[in-house]
């Protein structure tokens, strides 16, 4: 079953809540204007009952009943004719009925059950009275009153309001849909704007963005946080096509180098010797694609989360020492001069050895590349407040300053000549920038063109665990 669009159901919910308050305000105005009608009558039957009070205080002070039962039906049999009118002495004794009471007496309550003032309405042959019963007291004597007037006008009045109401209501209703029809249509035309805008985005035209609104609403916060987070999708599509492109680009060209190689090895019979070149060849081109390869199933496994990290409490200096120890043989083979300043207490960081040991290669085989012999490379392990910072400082070729901001960039080169002799592919510092990020670190830079670059590292450092205390052997 298909659901109804919002702005139907915003219409039928705005009509609900609109009949609802339409009912509570007829009906509370229904019974304002009866109590209000009801008090005139009551009102007129209070005085008609003070009319009759002074009319028996007229009377002797302390007359006969049937002397009463005499002046009463002259009075009112005669002037009073249709007056319904029923009186009582204190003993339940009859003392005046009127003609019409007596023709309908089943309207009347008994004298005994009356103790207090009592209003009602009654209806005599279809029309509608209204009564009042109480006990009055005159000269001593107390009296039972019953007496009525006709409340047609009363009810007459009502029925004509009720009849309005229920004459107007619908009308009301019908008007309220239509008004709240447009309404929602209109609050929500932006909604429908911005619908149209989304449908025609794809992946061609990922730089279109929704109607900028100026509602100052929900509206306008939707609709800057869909751009916001269409500027983030084209940006990721872009890095992804771009990554796809250089990365197939990168692929292609050792692939290419190989086949060469491999083509003009059997194009003609060759001697051992050439073979053998030709396979040295083939083989320093797969190292440099395996490696590439490793590198950007590195950064595929960072970018979907898989990843994982192995942190545990890991002791900077003597992991950098490990690094050292490696990296002083490729400067003796490239004739540069390498130092290393370790000579800290310890430094221990939450990490993954693993990546913080790759994190330090990356870094000295960069320093490598670009400083040519007799340059030199220094690594540093200095505190600094709450972090550990690792410097490598090289003598080599340096980094533009416009250039700083990119060379964390996948495949970015600033040499792009000299990149492809030198082995590189644009990725190391991109996977440098992820460990130091995982690792809740920073990662900069400080170089001029040919005077050298600085990269600086910190890490948040942690306290120094206690190692475990061995227990004593037994006595």
């Amino acid at each position: 079953m298909r659901r109804l669009s919002i702005g139907v159901r915003l219409t039928l919910w705005y009509l609900a809540f609109f009949a609802v308050a339409q009912l509570v305000f007829g009906v509370g105005m229904w019974l304002i204007l009866r109590d209000n009608l009801y008090d005139l009558v009551d009102d007129s039957l209070e005085e008609q009952v003070e009319d009759l009070k002074n009319f028996l205080q007229s009377q002797a002070k302390d007359p006969s009943i049937p002397r009463l039962r005499e002046q009463v039906n002259q009075t009112f049999a005669i002037d009073h004719s249709g007056t319904y009118l029923e009186l009582y002495a204190a003993d339940g004794g009859l003392i005046y009925r009127s003609a019409s009471l007596q023709a309908h007496p089943s309207v009347l309550v008994p004298p005994n059950q009356v103790k207090e003032q009592m209003l009602r309405s009654r209806k005599i042959e279809g029309e509608d009275f209204r009564f009042i019963l109480q006990k009055v007291e005159v000269n001593g004597r107390l009296y039972t009153v019953q007496m009525g007037i006709p409340a047609e006008d009363a009810i007459e009045t009502l029925h004509s309001f009720r009849s309005y109401l229920l004459m107007f209501a619908p009308l009301l209703l019908v008007a309220a849909a239509g008004g709240g029809y447009w309404l929602s249509r209109r609050a929500l035309a932006p909604v429908d704007a911005l619908v149209r805008t989304a449908r025609e985005v794809s992946g061609t035209n990922l730089n279109t963005r929704l109607q900028k609104l100026e509602t100052g609403d929900e509206l306008q916060r939707l609709s800057d946080t869909l751009n916001e987070m269409l500027d983030r999708i084209e940006s990721a599509f872009r890095r992804i096509t771009e990554f796809t492109a250089d990365a197939s680009h990168e692929l292609r060209t050792p692939v290419s180098l190989i086949r060469t190689e491999a083509e003009l090895a059997l194009r003609r019979s060759r001697g051992e010797a050439e073979y053998k070149e030709s396979l040295r060849h083939i083989l320093l081109e797969a190292e440099r694609t395996t490696a590439l390869i490793e590198q950007l199933l590195s950064l595929a496994r960072a970018d979907s989360g898989r990843e994982k990290l192995h942190l545990q409490p890991v002791d900077l200096r003597q992991t950098l020492r490990r690094v050292v120890e490696g990296w002083q043989q490729v400067a003796t083979i490239r004739n540069l001069r390498f130092s290393a300043s370790l000579d800290v207490p310890d430094f221990f960081v939450m990490g993954d050895e693993t990546l913080l040991r790759r994190l330090a290669d990356i870094l000295l085989d960069n320093a490598f590349k670009y400083t040519s012999a007799p340059g030199s490379v220094y690594l540093s392990l200095e505190p600094k407040g709450e972090s550990a910072v690792i410097t490598v400082k090289d003598s080599g070729v340096g980094i533009p300053k416009e250039e700083q901001s990119k060379i964390f960039e996948r495949f970015y080169r600033v040499d792009k000549a000299r990149s492809r002799a030198q082995g590189g592919a644009g990725l190391g510092l991109a996977i440098a920038q992820w460990i130091v990020t995982q690792h809740g670190g920073s990662i900069g830079v400080e170089s001029r063109s040919g005077d050298g670059a600085i990269f600086r590292v910190e890490l948040p450092m942690i306290a120094t665990p206690v190692a475990p205390e061995k227990n004593p052997l037994p006595a």
